[in-house]
């Protein structure tokens, strides 16, 4: 199963370049992934939010790999998107992993601790099944 959905927004004044998140996911053997482009904030948070809550919406635990390697931007709202899933996966067996995380948002991982909550696996290495 694919299923892709763009989440976009612009500023009535127009000064406020289009912020976009496009999502994807996939089911791969044991897993699902759910890749990820453009930018995670307050505007695009809750489109990812829906899509991993579905991705996690099982009768069983849920390794679900988060592709990570398109993602421009991801802020506090993002981050909190994430955990949110970590904690969802975590009290049905699963685990979240996240794929390649750019310079920038493995920074935000490392300030904020977070990379000891998530598994994250390397530089835009490919995910296994990919």
């Amino acid at each position: 199963m694919l299923s892709v959905s763009v989440w976009s927004w612009t500023h009535s004044g127009g000064r406020v370049p289009l912020v976009e998140l496009k999502v994807s996911s996939r089911s791969e053997g044991d897993h699902v992934v759910v890749a990820l482009s453009g930018e995670i904030d307050l505007y695009t948070a809750p489109r990812l939010q829906s899509q991993l809550a579905s991705a996690l919406n099982v009768d069983h635990p849920v390794r679900l790999v988060v592709d990570m390697s398109g993602v421009d931007f991801c802020d506090s709202t993002g981050m909190n998107v994430l955990l949110a899933a970590q904690r969802m996966a975590r009290e049905h067996g699963g685990n979240v992993e996240l794929s390649g995380p750019r310079p920038a948002v493995v920074k935000i991982l490392q300030v904020t601790g977070l990379e000891s909550v998530f598994t994250v696996t390397g530089d835009g290495a490919p995910v296994p099944g990919q």
